[in-house]
């Protein structure tokens, strides 16, 4: 029976027993690591190892496996047998590409309108794909995966993981590990990740992300209010998710996030001085507690109107109890003479004199106030997941998908980013709420914001909901009392589908895949606008394609014969100041630099398929390639990289 190894000692034992439990390929290996505690130093690991080697009833896939794990010198973190899935055997084999579906395409009238896309297919293969057109290039990501509670909620390889399921937590870090390796590679410098969870993975998924993503770089678990209460909990009513916050980089966390101009109570600013024309009303604070870190320097005497002395926390005399000034002396005295600091006589005091400070709420020069900003606080307690239901009914008339998020929850989100014009990828869609979203705050603030989703069309859900809700949302729909909602025009939604060519590395292959690319290329380059002439030449779309929007220009070359001919003609063309940026086929890394060496200043150039392969090398698992052992009788399957050591222009 497949058990749970949840103490190291249980690899450390040498009783035979115990051996034979730690060798046995099929038991969950679902470790919590600690420092210096991944493998004992008292367990000889070499002499381990050597009777693995020759250990009997293990594949060399198994064997392997587990010597690997051994030498693994992890001081921290999650350790769990990883599962293979379906998709990853077929990544294997193939590579994917993106094909657009046209007549799907939601085209805006507005000439600046964000094109947003959905991806339908699983969302490996799509990330497997945006590791081309979008490395370095997502600003936010925003995903709501499955929360593996048992209960239908998680498919893994077809069939769903029940709370039963000796592998289940194994299954589900498996299947999130490969997926935020991607994300992070996706990550802008200034990009985050925000991933709803609730508790049935919320410790996993944390040490997980901690170790993609860097503990270092965890900014904060908001926590959501989803609900008022629930009659029927088991001993204490659960009533909130988190959404756990990781970003590229922590040190720039203060340019990244939002802040709240509406955080402040400008009730609290009730009181005016003979500065109220310059700076506004203001509020009282005590001059109190003003260090962590206790200070001589601000623990001094502060002298008051009949000469008594003041120290912190009420007392007359030096005393180190922790408690200090806010201020230094100094600061103190230019505040006495510039009337920011008052000392007031204070009859509940036992020194009968409070020191406070005034907080201006402050004006600008035509005498407005001027918010305050303030840190968005980890806490989320204005929406309820009846608002997402609420949503759905509204768009579609009646119940078409279980558990969406609330619309205004992402909004909230994605509103926490001091960027509008940011690129928003979800590769767990749902319903599409992150679309709508970005949609509905685009239109609120003039923002910019370009949206990516994907999901698989799973009992037709990316056609009949994803689809079809953001399809209603830009073009306008009736809610079911009868109200027109006004359709977001402003924003075009293109449609795209997984499809696949033979990842192994012949010319016919790789001819495909060029050919395949041209949507790819269009989403790198966020270019859709389709020419079909170039210069003097009437294109043939299957040796050339010209797209230009008037401010980017790409040509896609998929015959190298038309090379020098291209070469010519552009010397008859004026580009401006923008080049002219070249994707051309060729067998190997040479983009043909030599032919176009007379129009340089006007070109930039890039070889097909080595770029698309260059991006997915980082990405895609190692193909398996058999051999057959002829001294034991049996097939050895070995780990290949389809793209090492390779010539340019060879075949793997």
């Amino acid at each position: 029976m497949p058990y749970r190894v949840i103490d190291t000692n249980l690899i450390n034992s040498s009783t035979p027993n115990e051996k034979d439990r730690f060798c046995g390929c099929y038991h969950e290996l679902y470790l919590i690591n600690w420092e210096g505690a991944a493998m004992s130093s008292t367990i000889n690991k070499a002499e381990l190892i050597s009777k693995l080697q020759t250990l009997e009833g293990l594949t060399n896939e198994e064997r392997s496996n587990l010597i690997g794990l051994l030498r693994q010198h992890k001081k921290y973190g999650l350790v769990w047998e990883d599962k293979p899935e379906d998709v990853e055997e077929r990544l294997r084999e193939e590579l994917p590409v993106l094909l657009e579906v046209k007549d799907k395409a939601i085209l805006s009238e507005e000439p600046d309108a964000p094109n947003h896309i959905l991806i339908e297919g699983d969302n490996l293969e799509a990330l497997t794909a945006l590791s081309y057109t979008h490395e370095g290039k997502i600003d936010v990501i925003y995903i709501d995966p499955p929360y593996n509670t048992g209960n239908k909620d998680f498919v893994y390889n077809d069939s769903f993981v029940d709370s039963e399921d000796s592998y289940r937590h194994s299954k589900w870090l498996s299947f999130m590990n490969k997926r935020l390796n991607i994300a992070k590679k996706l990550l802008s410098d200034k990009g985050v990740i925000f991933i709803s969870i609730d508790d049935n993975e919320q410790a996993n998924l944390r040490l997980l992300c901690d170790s993609i993503f860097n503990e270092r770089n965890f900014i904060s678990s908001i926590v959501w209010q989803k609900k008022t209460g629930a009659a029927d909990a088991n001993g204490i009513a659960v009533i909130t998710e988190n959404i756990l916050v990781y970003c590229n980089n922590v040190a720039d966390a203060n340019t990244i996030f939002s802040k709240n101009k509406e955080a402040f109570d400008i009730k609290r600013y009730r009181y005016s001085d003979e500065h109220q024309k310059d700076r506004g009303p203001f509020y009282y604070d005590s001059l109190d507690r003003g260090s962590v870190r206790y200070s001589d320097s601000l623990n001094y005497a502060i002298t008051a109107p009949d000469g008594t002395s003041i120290y912190p926390n009420d007392r007359t005399s030096f005393v180190n109890d922790g408690w200090t000034w806010k201020w230094s002396s100094e600061k103190v005295q230019w505040g006495l003479q510039n009337g920011f600091i008052e000392i007031a006589k204070n009859p509940k005091k036992s020194c009968g004199w409070s020191v406070r400070y005034k907080i201006y709420l402050n004006v600008d020069n035509e005498g407005n106030f001027i918010k305050k900003n303030v840190p968005y606080k980890n806490l989320i307690t204005d929406v309820l997941n009846a608002d997402a239901a609420n949503d759905i009914k509204s768009i579609f008339n009646n119940k078409v998908f279980s558990f969406p998020k609330p619309t205004k929850l992402l909004s909230n989100v994605i509103n926490l980013i001091d960027n509008k014009n940011s690129t928003i990828l979800d590769f767990f869609a749902g319903s599409g709420t992150t679309l709508h979203a970005t949609m509905q705050l685009n239109a609120e603030d003039g923002g910019h914001r370009q949206c990516i989703l994907v999901t698989n069309n799973e009992n037709n859900i990316c056609e009949e909901v994803t689809y079809e809700r953001n399809k209603r949302v830009i073009n306008g729909y009736t809610t079911p009392k009868g109200v027109e909602v006004p359709g977001l025009k402003a924003n075009t939604l293109r449609y795209y589908k997984t499809a696949y060519i033979p990842r192994e590395r012949t010319q016919k292959n790789m001819r495909a895949l060029v050919a395949a690319a041209t949507d790819l290329l269009c989403i790198k380059e966020d270019l859709y606008e389709e020419h079909q002439t170039f210069g003097k030449f009437k294109l043939k779309p299957q040796l050339a394609r010209y797209f230009n929007d008037g401010k980017k220009r790409m040509l896609i070359v998929y015959r190298e014969e038309l090379v020098d001919k291209i070469a010519e003609e552009i010397k008859t063309m004026d580009f401006g100041k923008m080049r002219l940026k070249i994707y051309v086929f060729s067998p190997g890394r040479y983009a043909f630099t030599d032919n176009f060496s007379e129009v340089e200043d006007k070109v930039e150039l890039i070889a097909l398929p080595a770029a698309i392969y260059d991006a997915y090398q980082k990405v895609l698992p190692k193909r398996r390639e058999k051999l057959f052992d002829e001294e034991k009788g049996q097939e050895m399957v070995i780990q290949s990289d389809l793209f090492a050591g390779q010539e340019e222009g060879g075949e793997a």
